[in-house]
């Protein structure tokens, strides 16, 4: 498991830190009314890098912008921030107040000329998020699904200057059922791009599982909500 990277994600709906179930935005989990608090709270366990997503943003229903230029204003982490990023200028904003990594998931899949061009303006530091559900990729916050060929999709990143992917499988997410490490294999196959994997992760094991099946990076987010997994643990393990 050596050279995996632990990504602890907050997800920010109304202001709060929330967690979703397979993107059900109907009964959220709250975990903390405050974001920057949290990042505190992970940057003390020793997290280096943070997964923000902006779900107000990414199922276009308002946003949280003085959330998360609060969160990029902690020093001492590195962001990758996603939701409802779909302009050039959007990914602009969030580079130029400090965002390491921009995420672009519903105009990675919808507008390949915008997200070609974003790519090729900020080499190294766009990340395509592939949501699946059903097998096929998820857009607009998840509450839709594209009709695309997902090798065919992967196929037309791999030729962009990308910081990555992101692999989320949606029917895992939030359940701590295990990851879908067939999922993970299959795309795994599809890419040379550094490939992170977010849904279902419980335990160390499956970190490590997950690891094995091609994941250089895995998001945390519910289990170490709850407590299953210790994040200074996992971080100290990897």
């Amino acid at each position: 498991m050596s050279g995996v990277v632990v990504i602890p994600a907050i997800d920010i709906l109304a202001g709060r830190c929330v967690r979703l179930t397979q993107g059900d935005y109907k009964h959220p989990t709250v975990y903390s009314d405050d974001p920057v608090e949290m990042a505190a709270k992970f940057i003390a366990a020793g997290a280096q890098r943070l997964h923000v997503v902006d779900l107000d943003a990414a199922r276009g229903s308002g946003h949280n912008r003085s959330v998360i230029r609060r969160l990029l204003e902690v020093g001492d982490l590195g962001l990758q921030v996603a939701g409802g990023v779909r302009s050039v200028e959007a990914v602009d904003s969030l580079i130029d107040h400090g965002a390491h990594w921009v995420i672009m998931g519903t105009a990675a899949v919808k507008d390949s000329r915008l997200f070609e061009s974003c790519a090729r303006r900020h080499p190294g530091r766009i990340l395509a998020a592939l949501d699946i559900r059903d097998n096929k990729a998820a857009v607009g916050g998840w509450m839709d699904t594209a009709p695309v060929v997902v090798g065919s999709l992967v196929g037309r990143w791999d030729k962009l200057p990308l910081a990555g992917i992101i692999l989320t499988c949606i029917d895992r997410d939030g359940t701590m059922s295990g990851p879908d490490l067939a999922t993970l294999t299959k795309v795994r196959k599809m890419t040379g791009h550094e490939l992170g994997y977010s849904g279902g992760i419980a335990s160390i094991d499956d970190i490590a599982h997950a690891a094995e099946a091609g994941a250089q990076a895995v998001i945390l987010g519910k289990a170490i909500y709850e407590g299953r997994i210790s994040l200074r643990e996992a971080l100290a393990t990897t």
